[in-house]
């Protein structure tokens, strides 16, 4: 041991002063070997503790923007359902509007037309064999069999065929069992007018029962003779599109175009009760 002391004592006072002002240092900074040793080990777990932690909030707060923008969004579909809505109605409060002043041009047009109800159709019964329309108006409006159907004009689109409680058929002026007294109102020619199955498919009617020297033109106006007192005079049918013999060369018939626009319509007016026109 003295012989160690001897020959290295340098070495180990110059360890000790190492070491002492090491632990001097140490001592300075308030920190241990032993903590310094404890936060070295535990440094990469306190790394990974904070990546997990901060990945935890990030997925909470991006949970929390999913669900919030979930409400959102749901609150946007509530206010545009709401003012969809509020446009439908508004256009149907116009339609409306719109019927009832058409419904007020022809009462002011037509005076002889005592009792008009407003109806809409809702469903179209267009084929080669049957031309009609449904309307949501029936015996519950006062709706019958027999009463004629007149578009915003005035014009004759067909008869009342069978009338339930709120719902009734109309049969246009092309359908086949269609068939009302005409007049022609530039000569004051008769005649029938009814559908005709070669025509219909081409929404025309017929004018039979004409003389055979019958003083026609394309374009004459066609209308309800009123004769009988079944059905209003003065309704337009519609225009003579040309003039035909018929077979046994005896009397001659017209091609008539509708007046009304069978395909467009879409609302129309039933004359529920009329006053004859001599």
């Amino acid at each position: 041991m003295k012989n160690f002391l001897k020959n290295h004592g340098i070495w180990v006072l110059f360890a000790g002063a190492v070491i002492a002002a090491a632990l001097a240092l140490m001592s300075f900074f308030n920190a241990s070997p032993l903590v310094n040793i404890t936060g070295v080990l535990t440094s990469p777990f306190r790394s990974g503790y904070t990546a997990v932690a901060t990945w935890f909030n990030d997925k909470q707060a991006y949970y929390k923007d999913i669900k919030a923008l979930e409400a959102e969004n749901a609150a946007l579909k509530k206010t545009i359902a709401e003012m969809e809505e509020t446009v439908r109605q508004a256009q149907a409060d116009r339609d409306e509007n719109e019927l009832l002043r058409q419904l007020l041009g022809l009462r002011a047009q037509r005076r002889d037309l005592s009792d008009l109800e407003a109806a809409t159709i809702t469903e179209r019964s267009v084929t080669n064999w049957v031309s009609s329309f449904t309307l949501n108006k029936g015996t519950t409006h006062g709706v019958e069999v027999g009463n004629s159907v007149i578009d915003a004009t005035g014009a004759l689109v067909g008869v009342i065929s069978e009338a339930g409680y709120n719902w009734s058929t109309v049969l246009t002026t092309v359908d086949t069992d269609t068939s009302l007294g005409a007049r022609v109102f530039r000569t004051k020619e008769l005649g029938i007018a009814q559908g005709d199955f070669s025509l219909m498919g081409e929404d025309l009617l017929r004018l039979d029962y004409l003389p055979s020297d019958a003083d026609l033109l394309a374009g004459d106006l066609v209308e309800t003779s009123g004769l009988g007192g079944f059905y209003p005079s003065g309704l337009v049918i519609g225009y003579v599109k040309e003039v035909r013999m018929d077979d046994s060369g005896a009397s001659s018939y017209a091609i008539v175009t509708p007046a009304a626009d069978l395909d467009a319509l879409t609302e129309v007016f039933v004359v529920k009760s009329f006053e004859i026109v001599t």
